[in-house]
């Protein structure tokens, strides 16, 4: 366009950033060829001859890569398994505590996102079975540190990064050209399927790192209220039978709900296209009542929260790999590298970097106003622990905004990596003047001729 004055540009006033004119042949929808749009999967040869990697040397580096996941999240979880202890030797309270915690595609992003809950899980049993074994919480912490020199070896040694979008382009349509960072940014606020969705992880990631670092010690509160176990005083070493428990659950319900989010989301995605997020928007307001009955049960009957800890993390365990997906198709493969960092960073800073810390400065302002006693501890922490239902509530409505758009934002995408899609971007010289009927973008020059 840049070559001629007096033609409109294609892109619309309301859609700046389309670019196919009406009747392409490889636009999706009524107005054009509705299986071109959709990308072809290519065989095993076909990807090996694409991405450069055997099947075998692909496999070994998920299997990488998990194991990585998974002990990231074992050293992260750690402390949660110990945590009592830790608050006992450093005689701190739960504010100060908080401070501590800072397709075939889809098939596979779900075996690697399997080492979340796993990895979580075995953090907990890691953390309170060594501390038994050994006699001292300190070597609980000293588990990790050995197997996170073996993951830099084998990363270094093993994976082999594949082009970025090879697959995608495999049809042979003109390759992407990288972008500048500010442009990425710019680009993916205006993709609200990349924003809603990554607004509802964050929810998730709020509610996981609050009871992944609080759930034990509620728990083991909520024994002593009981009577069913003795409190634990400065000096003493205290029960870690609730972190055993609570790493064994989360163990479970993460391998379940994981593998029963990308199994219902499969199957559903074959009569609506808007699955995805609808799936992830149920598990979050599902778990949300449950783990508030969790919370208000724990008083009366711990095995009954023991049974909605199990529904709840189940339900809230199958968004994982399905918001990974997500961004993977909404994104385009020059721009997934920003987006996967910008989730991240949102995700952890507001949810489960900052979650713990908040969880444990409100029980210890309501504890303050109550009277000292063991009561009192538990019910502080028991009105705090329900903000996450309201959080996961939050996220659940986040997803079912992402729905709205899915559709348009996973088109957009296919059409850009296929090539049929340039993004334009709006220059002072440009004015916008109705067209018939519509409003177009056309330059200055045009109109002053």
């Amino acid at each position: 366009m840049a070559g001629s004055d007096t033609a409109p540009f294609l892109s619309q006033a309301d859609d700046p950033d389309d670019g196919p004119a009406p009747g392409h042949p490889g636009l999706p929808g009524p107005m054009g060829n509705p299986k071109s749009g959709e990308l072809e999967v290519p065989d095993c040869e076909g990807l090996q001859r694409i991405t450069g990697l055997s099947r075998g040397h692909s496999t070994l580096i998920v299997v990488v890569l998990c194991y990585i996941n998974l002990l990231n999240y074992m050293d992260r979880f750690t402390v949660a398994g110990v945590l009592t202890d830790i608050e006992q030797f450093f005689n701190i309270g739960d504010g100060s505590t908080g401070l501590i915690q800072t397709d075939q595609r889809s098939r596979m992003l779900s075996i690697f996102y399997f080492a979340i809950p796993v990895g979580s899980g075995l953090g907990y049993i890691a953390g309170s079975k060594v501390k038994d074994l050994a006699g001292d919480w300190h070597w609980a912490l000293r588990v990790t540190p050995g197997l996170g020199v073996l993951a830099v070896l084998l990363l270094f040694l093993v994976v082999q990064e594949p082009p970025r979008g090879a697959v995608e382009r495999h049809s042979g349509s003109p390759p992407l050209s990288p972008t500048s960072w500010w442009a990425d940014l710019k680009a993916l606020a205006r993709n609200p399927s990349f924003v809603l969705s990554s607004l509802g992880f964050t929810a998730v990631a709020f509610v996981t790192g609050s009871l992944a670092l609080w759930a034990p010690a509620f728990l083991l509160r909520s024994r002593v209220v009981l009577g069913e176990t003795p409190p634990c005083l400065p000096g003493d070493s205290c029960s870690s039978s609730d972190s055993l428990i609570f790493g064994l659950i989360t163990c479970l319900t993460g391998v379940l709900g994981v593998g029963l989010g990308v199994e219902i989301s499969r199957r559903l995605r074959r009569f609506n296209p808007r699955a995805d997020p609808l799936v992830c928007a149920a598990g979050l307001l599902g778990s949300s009542p449950f783990l508030f009955l969790s919370l208000a049960c724990a008083r009366g009957s711990i095995v009954a929260t023991y049974i909605f800890i199990f529904i709840g993390e189940t339900l809230l365990s199958m968004n994982w790999a399905i918001v990974a997906d997500i961004l993977l198709y909404v994104v385009i493969p020059t721009r997934r590298s920003t987006a996967e960092a910008f989730q991240i960073v949102l995700s952890h800073l507001l949810g489960d970097a900052g979650s713990p810390y908040l969880i444990g400065l409100i029980s210890d302002r309501l504890r303050r106003s109550w009277p000292p006693s063991f009561l009192s501890e538990f019910r502080a922490l028991q009105f705090s622990l329900m903000l996450c239902a309201f959080v996961g509530a939050l996220g659940g409505a986040a997803f079912l905004g992402t729905a709205m758009f899915i559709e348009n934002d996973r088109r957009r995408a296919q059409l850009h990596v296929q090539g049929l899609l340039h993004e334009t971007e709006p220059s002072d010289d440009q004015i916008v003047v109705p067209q018939r009927g519509r409003s177009t973008r056309v330059p200055v020059s045009s109109v002053l001729i």
